[in-house]
């Protein structure tokens, strides 16, 4: 994460997101830095020194230890200099909390999602860094890379283009990229700090004891982190001096870094339930914590622990990320202390299990978060006023804010319930509730990206633990997004992949879908000989079940296919079987929709007389079913098909029923309230329009 920095409202972006710089004055000293890394820009390379034309973007690197202040730094610079990029500043973070590199993969898909540029789902690394590329060619824009862990996450990104610049921010030297202008950083200057401390203590306890506070700023090397964690703790207790402060840092010698002994020191002063909260926030996916997430660590109540946060965050513990929104950011400095801490204090089972109720927590919020867009449902109506308030949403625009400000943060959750390789009944639940969240608020083709990166999850798990029936899930969930999304022959193969093992893992309902989707796939790019097929195979398989209601849909799909190959009379065949199967099944919608494409292919294949009379016949089972608009079709059909008969009046008064049909139901449709679409389904190619 970023470092507590110079910036004392130090917002840090998430990946890819667009936020303006702070402009408040709230930038404090390195103006030593700022001159040499502003003169970098306009120096001559190596290439131009040559007579070449340079052919990738200029590369400034800030370098130093976290607490330094780096990304202050690097966002006071862009700050300054934004306005000479027209298109733009993109920002992404190439470091997990912990300091696990994130993917280059990740990080491209989420810049060019901000450019607003096509990145396919299911695309590897290459091609999504390649598309990077492309879509900056010719663009000028400033890319700011914070937390690079190595030179090759930057390499990938950088554009080819000259008139972009990219400022990055790491521990140490980029070595392997070319040219590179390295800043790296100390401590900051003697009136900087005393600047900084005086936001926190006020002026006077600084100007009546001037040696003592320079002594401080020299126990705390001049690192802003540690300069902060001192004027949190010297705010909190406003009759002691600046003296005092450094006095017992004296007292702790030379025992690591400066921000570990301020740490401990604020730490000691905490009360006992609040250090225990504080230690367990390190747990928290990505650094990022609200109320709901330090109440579920913790298990205190909601209102409890977003006092003590903004109490942490006033000590220098945490840094505000949205001024309008209750979430905090962990100091990059402080993660790995807490986290020492917490492993030293805390039993490996209360982890466990404050890791479990926090992911319970996130459950329970995603599920609400869905309900909330299904207020026409008696079910989510149910579930929503059975939630403690403290879990609900407002309004349904409430929660997809919530859901779309946090999903860089869930995701993380995601990776979490499954970073011990297990998948357990609540790492499924997880995994489950922040799919159909995700569908219901945004659309499955909007949120196929990170859908891809949720399935993938459970796809690497289930293979490295040979759990067969959850690599066909994962398989069959990943194969239905690349038909949703335009990549039918990508998904075949999955497909085909997701049958072998469910048969492995014998899960006959797995292995019926797999056949289905197989010939789905096949009959989607035109290959009505194999879906029939397989189709066939599906039937066979429904049938030695005796899965009655399976074996009739089965049939009309066959129906379907063989229609469209033009093989009218085996399409006859099928769909009559379909009919019957429904009938004795009871299902008189299905009965009725059966009965109108039996109809349609007879009209197909050159017999109107016997389309007329299934076609009425369908009509009559359409109106069991009162289905309005199944009934107006059916009598537009009716319509046709008598003008080809040589009966217009007949026609006429058809047409117009269905008009008035169609009217009618159009006036119903305007009188209920509009309701935002909530189903969440996603499936492979339908051989029923």
């Amino acid at each position: 994460m970023a470092d507590q920095a110079v910036d004392a409202r130090g917002v840090e972006l998430s990946e890819g997101e667009r936020r303006p710089p702070t402009t408040d004055g709230q930038f404090l000293g390195r103006t030593r830095e700022l001159k040499e890394l502003l003169l970098d820009i306009e120096r001559a390379g190596l290439d131009t020194l040559s007579g070449r034309k340079a052919p990738r973007a200029r590369v400034l690197l800030i370098a130093g230890r976290s607490g330094y202040g780096r990304t202050a730094l690097a966002e006071e610079l862009v700050r300054r200099v934004a306005h000479r990029y027209r298109d733009g500043v993109l920002r992404a973070r190439l470091s997990e909390p912990d300091g696990t590199p994130v993917p280059s993969e990740r990080t491209a898909r989420a810049l060019l999602t901000v450019l607003d540029l096509p990145a396919p789902p299911g695309a590897g690394e290459d091609d999504l860094t390649e598309a990077l590329r492309e879509g900056l060619a010719g663009r000028r824009v400033l890319l700011l890379l914070d937390d690079a862990v190595t030179a090759e996450q930057v390499d990938a990104l950088l554009p080819d283009a000259p008139d972009c610049l990219v400022v990055a921010v790491s521990k140490g030297p980029l070595t392997g990229i070319a040219d590179v202008r390295p800043c790296t950083l100390g401590g900051l200057d003697t009136k900087s700090a005393l600047d900084l401390l005086t936001r926190f203590t006020g002026s006077v306890r600084i100007t009546v004891d001037p040696r003592a506070a320079e002594g401080l700023v020299e126990e705390c090397a001049g690192q802003p982190a540690a300069l902060v964690l001192a004027g949190g703790w010297l705010g909190a207790r406003p009759k002691a001096g600046v003296a005092d402060l450094a006095k017992q840092l004296r007292a702790e010698g030379d025992d690591g870094p400066a921000p570990d002994r301020v740490f401990r020191l604020a730490y000691a002063g905490l009360p006992g339930t609040a250090q225990r909260m504080l230690r367990l926030l390190h747990l928290a996916p990505l650094g990022l914590v609200d109320p709901h997430t330090a109440s579920a660590l913790a298990g205190c109540s909601v209102e409890d622990a977003r006092a003590v946060l903004d109490d942490f965050a006033a000590l220098g513990f945490l840094r505000p990320v949205d001024a309008a929104l209750p979430l905090f950011e962990i100091p990059g400095c402080l993660h790995p202390l807490l986290r020492a801490r917490s492993e030293s204090q805390d039993r490996p089972a209360e982890l466990q299990l404050a890791r479990a109720r926090m992911l319970e927590r996130t459950v329970r919020l995603l599920q609400s978060c869905r309900a909330i867009t299904e207020t026409d449902s008696p079910q989510a109506r149910e579930k929503l006023a059975g939630l403690p308030k403290a879990l609900r949403f407002a309004t349904p625009r409430a929660a997809e804010e919530w859901l779309r400000v946090r999903q860089p943060a869930l995701l993380a959750a995601a990776r979490l319930a499954v970073a011990d390789g297990e998948l357990d009944t609540l790492a499924r639940r997880l995994m489950a509730a922040l799919v159909r969240a995700m569908v219901a608020h945004f659309g499955t083709r909007a949120a196929a990206p990170e859908l891809y990166g949720i399935h993938r999850l459970v796809l690497d798990v289930a293979e490295r633990r040979d759990l067969p029936r959850e690599q066909s899930a994962a398989l069959l969930n990943l194969a239905d997004l690349d038909v949703q999304t335009g990549r039918t022959a990508e998904a075949l193969p999955r497909y085909r992949a997701a049958l072998d093992a469910a048969r492995r893992g014998n899960d006959p309902y797995a292995t019926a879908r797999a056949m289905e989707s197989v010939a789905g796939a096949h009959q989607e790019l035109g290959d009505y000989d194999r879906a029939a097929d397989w189709y066939g195979r599906a039937l066979a398989h429904r049938l030695a079940r005796d899965e009655r209601a399976h074996a009739a849909r089965l049939y009309g799909r066959l129906g379907a296919v063989h229609t469209y190959a033009g093989r009218y009379g085996e399409a006859q065949r099928q769909w009559r079987a379909a009919v019957a199967g429904h009938r004795r099944s009871g299902d008189v919608a299905a009965h009725a929709r059966a009965l109108s494409e039996l109809a349609r292919v007879q009209e197909y294949a050159g017999r109107p007389e016997e389309s007329l009379v299934t076609c009425q016949e369908a009509v009559e089972w359409a109106r069991r079913a009162e289905d309005v608009r199944l009934q107006a079709a059916l009598q537009l059909r009716l319509a046709d098909t008598l003008e080809r008969l040589g009966d217009p009046a007949a026609a006429r008064l058809h047409r117009g029923t269905a008009e008035r049909m169609l009217d009618e139901e159009a006036h119903e449709d305007a009188a209920e309230p509009e309701q935002e679409a909530n189903a969440y389904e996603i499936r492979g190619p339908s051989a029923e329009d």
